[in-house]
């Protein structure tokens, strides 16, 4: 295997996120690099998977980078041109494996807050809301968040819970109704890779990246992360990916130029 000499933090953070997703499985999909990485699965080690789009596009084979989820290349070759109300009705009856989230605040349970920073009534910054997000996070089997890691987004306490995580722990989600094991599956940054303890369902590191130190991790954060001893560092995206990411963005609307 032979990884580039150089790369970028971005096409680091889609090849990151592609490893993550297993062949044969369906991924929920939102605009930009959720795309990248699920396209980039696709054509690498999950061929077989099934991406579906909020705004009705279930299997397409894209040919390029859609410029958001009702592109009509997401239609694309596809096994269906659907509706959202249909899309939804299959993560609410346990279909989809895998959503992709972003996220302006998050908490150690994995909550995400993108409805505003500050009071409701009278906030300092209001944010788009919860879109497709809250039935993602809620009904999908696994959740996985792309997020800038610093202490103004993780957060101790969210300013509004928008789409749950683990909530306050293990067992609550169910005891609020949502599918049994299900839940955020893993949180991407900058800084590295994380995933929720067995027990406590607090976030823990599983991977840094290459010049990540600790203290970088713990510097960016405002509430503590579990780090084991014997967490990972991440391989650096190989030359291949790196060739396809580029055909997949040609020009460079996520990748950059």
């Amino acid at each position: 295997m032979v990884y580039a000499d150089e790369f970028t933090s971005t096409e680091l953070l889609a090849c990151v996120a592609s490893h993550l997703l297993k062949n044969g499985k369906t991924f929920f999909v939102g605009t930009g690099l959720p795309m990248i990485a699920c396209m980039l699965a696709q054509r690498t080690h999950a061929p077989d998977s099934l991406i579906i789009f909020e705004a009705g596009g279930v299997g397409p084979k894209i040919p390029a980078l859609p410029i958001s989820v009702g592109d009509s290349r997401t239609f694309h070759k596809a096994v269906a041109a659907t509706t959202m109300h249909d899309v939804m009705s299959a993560a609410q009856s346990g279909y989809i494996d895998y959503g992709f989230l972003g996220a302006a605040q998050m908490d150690c349970y994995g909550n995400i807050n993108t409805t505003v920073i500050g009071d409701h009534d009278r906030p300092k910054v209001r944010l788009p809301g919860s879109g497709g997000a809250n039935d993602i996070g809620s009904l999908c089997w696994n959740t996985i968040v792309l997020i800038r890691q610093d202490k103004r987004r993780f957060v101790e306490k969210l300013d509004f819970l928008t789409t749950p995580g683990y909530l306050s722990g293990k067992g609550s989600r169910e005891i609020n109704g949502l599918p049994v094991n299900s839940g955020p599956y893993r949180v991407i940054t900058q800084l590295g890779v994380y995933g929720f303890h067995e027990n406590s369902k607090r976030m823990k590191l599983l991977e840094r990246y290459p010049g990540v130190t600790i203290e970088d991790i713990i510097e960016n954060s405002s509430f503590e992360i579990i780090i084991p001893e014997n967490h990972g560092i991440s391989n650096p995206p190989t030359r291949e990916e790196q060739r396809i990411l580029h055909e997949i963005d040609p020009e460079g609307m996520v990748l950059g130029a």
